[in-house]
């Protein structure tokens, strides 16, 4: 684990209280007990409750490791309540009882800073923004392997960060840093701090509204040092103030005005004006900690991208399918339309739309409806999608999934698209984004698979 060797430091004769066992808890709980912290710790479920309790079998015997819900417990001197970042602060009875025992609330990523001092000489990217944070943290973790330069991404992506070993001296840790973990950080001091756009989300956790979203993400530059680089969208800093934390002359790069080498239509998994700047934000951070220009366009050309995110997963008689099921919103969902405009005035765009809608209108796609030459869509949202978009193009009530990749699929012509960009939540159908992505490859596969076969 990432504090192992060396958290002795940071967390010996401390005491905190940790709420949820779940992968990024149960590393938070392993990198304390070996810092030589007493933990308190709670999960709601009795299983992951007892795998702790037998993973750290020493540490319950030794008194430093005990179970009891810390939001009836007195955490008077305590240094921390370790909470997940799926936990809602605004409402949970966690931040009260926190509150009442003087223990601030932090999540892993506040542990990781905590401990830095005792780690390896070493970097740290953080990038925020409300879409596009995923496919930049790994793009820009490629660059530094290209590079050749030991990297690790975390955060709000992959493993979770404590669970992973320490890189040698002169590594980058390169973390995807949502809102809720920033507002449980305190003293992540990052060398690249970036915002890729900002526009509303997850307004339920935020009592202020979009405001105290914004506030949020704002928090990541307070937290840098003078003279480490923030790398932000220009509308976030214009019309919404991104920099209002950070240090007086900090120095600071606007995405849209970095230059990039090469092509982008040498890049295959980034293509569209989104990617464009993913690229762009990304090709920052990596010159201001020293890649140079011709390994970034290697990277660049040789970058895959992530699942679901904008990914091919089949072709057939010329047209090609494209599972961007991450994108749950219309924010995401319109740089997905943007992509692929018309050639010689033919629309090429089959899209799937629909789920469980996060809002009562698609305004953010609407400038893209030109591209778009058929849409299906499925889930609750069905109905209203329907409404809105009838005005603009053919629309299918499909409902579910595999009718509405049939029927893109016998409308489509080849050099079309058929593209799963729902800008919605999966719950209505599915358990999670991935989930519906990865029915949707394994509907696309069927569909496409060529007749005959060995029998």
């Amino acid at each position: 684990m990432i504090t192992a060797p060396a958290s002795t430091g940071a967390f010996a004769g401390k005491r905190y209280a940790l709420l949820g066992l779940a992968r990024s808890g149960q590393a938070a709980l392993a990198s304390l007990l070996a810092g030589g912290a007493a933990v308190m710790a709670w999960d709601a479920k009795e299983e992951p409750r007892a795998a702790a309790a037998a993973a750290h079998a020493q540490a319950v015997e030794d008194g430093r490791l005990s179970f009891a819900d810390p939001v009836a417990a007195d955490l008077k001197g305590y240094d921390g309540v370790v909470v997940s970042p799926g936990v809602p602060i605004n409402r949970h009875p966690i931040a009260d009882a926190a509150r009442a025992g003087g223990a601030p609330l932090i999540c892993d990523i506040e542990l990781f800073a905590q401990c830095r001092a005792w780690l390896p000489p070493h970097k740290v990217v953080g990038i925020t923004g409300t879409n596009g944070k995923s496919t930049t943290t790994a793009l820009t973790r490629h660059l530094f392997e290209v590079a050749g330069v030991p990297v690790l991404m975390g955060g709000n992506i992959g493993l979770p960060i404590l669970g992973q070993e320490p890189l040698p001296s002169g590594g980058v840790y390169v973390l995807e840093l949502s809102s809720y973990q920033i507002d449980l950080t305190q003293s992540l001091d990052c060398e690249v701090a970036m915002c890729l756009n900002l526009s509303p989300d997850h307004l339920d956790r935020y009592d202020e509204g979009y405001a105290g979203y914004v506030a949020s993400k704002a928090r990541l530059f307070g937290m840098q040092a003078m003279g480490h680089l923030a790398i932000i969208d220009y509308a976030a800093e214009m019309e919404d103030d991104i920099l209002r934390f950070a240090p007086e002359g900090q120095p600071f790069q606007f995405i849209d005005g970095v230059d990039l080498p090469g092509s982008q239509a040498d890049w295959p998994s980034l293509q569209g004006p989104h990617n464009r700047a993913n690229a762009q934000a990304a090709v920052a951070a990596a010159r201001a900690l020293g890649v140079d220009d011709a390994t970034i366009e290697a990277g660049l050309k040789s970058f895959v991208g992530l699942p679901h995110r904008m990914e091919r997963v089949g072709q057939a008689g010329g047209v090609t399918f494209i599972n961007d099921s991450k994108a749950t919103n219309p924010a995401s969902t319109a740089p997905a339309l943007a992509a692929f405009p018309p050639v010689d005035g033919h629309k090429r765009i089959h899209w799937i739309c629909g789920g469980l809608p996060k809002g009562d209108d698609l305004d953010e796609c609407a400038p893209w409806f030109g591209n778009i030459a058929a849409a299906y869509t499925i889930g609750d949202a069905g109905q209203r999608f329907s409404e809105i978009l009838d005005p603009y193009m053919p629309v299918a009530r499909a409902e579910m999934m595999c009718e509405a990749i049939r029927l893109a699929r016998e409308a489509a012509a080849p050099g079309d698209i058929v593209l799963l960009s729902p800008a919605c939540a999966s719950f209505d159908q599915f358990r999670d984004y991935e989930a519906r992505g990865e029915a949707f490859r394994q509907i696309v596969e069927v569909l496409t698979a060529p007749e005959g076969g060995d029998g």
